[in-house]
């Protein structure tokens, strides 16, 4: 019987929307990785570690959206500063893990690429509402900054088992 993340991603991924998707992506995100200065490509595909970089880098992000939420649920007013502040550095920080998986994602085939594709959705989407949820907050529109930042760190949690698929899965990445 297939595992409750075996049968999310056969619900998501498995799809010919998801073939399509990849089919019009790839071949942009592979043009980008090709255009990027000699040896980033490889430092983002981790190559100097010996194994992908993008399963580490993807810690601040996840762990600092965490805790923007935990504080934003429990933290009260005096907590308002911090969550920001969390909420701030894991947005940041979520640029440089976007880039080494859409790196490694770029030379994908077959059931990973199409997993491999809504989890990168998933998780860019999860980052244009942290980032919406940033400037509600700056605008004094605390609600709306909370509700953007919960439904992100609701999507980026389920992407993440799709890329907990793609590795423990699919064995992408692992040698």
């Amino acid at each position: 019987m297939p595992t409750l993340s075996q049968q999310f991603e056969e619900a998501l991924a498995d799809s010919p929307a998801a073939e399509q998707l990849a089919d019009t992506l790839q071949p942009l995100v592979q043009e980008g990785v090709r255009a990027l200065p000699k040896g980033v490509a490889d430092f983002l595909r981790g190559e100097a570690l010996g194994h992908p970089l993008h399963p580490a880098l993807v810690h601040l992000p996840l762990g600092g959206w965490m805790v923007a939420g935990v504080l934003d649920l429990f933290g009260g007013k005096e907590g308002e500063r911090a969550a920001d502040t969390a909420l701030l550095l894991a947005t940041v920080g979520a640029v440089p893990s976007v880039a080494a998986g859409w790196t490694d994602w770029s030379s994908l085939r077959g059931q990973p690429r199409r997993t491999g594709v809504v989890h990168g959705l998933m998780e860019e989407s999860a980052f244009v509402l942290n980032a919406a949820s940033l400037l509600a907050r700056k605008k004094g529109k605390r609600g709306l900054g909370k509700m953007l930042s919960g439904t992100a760190l609701a999507l980026a949690l389920a992407g993440g088992m799709l890329g907990g698929e793609l590795v423990y899965g699919h064995r992408v990445g692992v040698s």
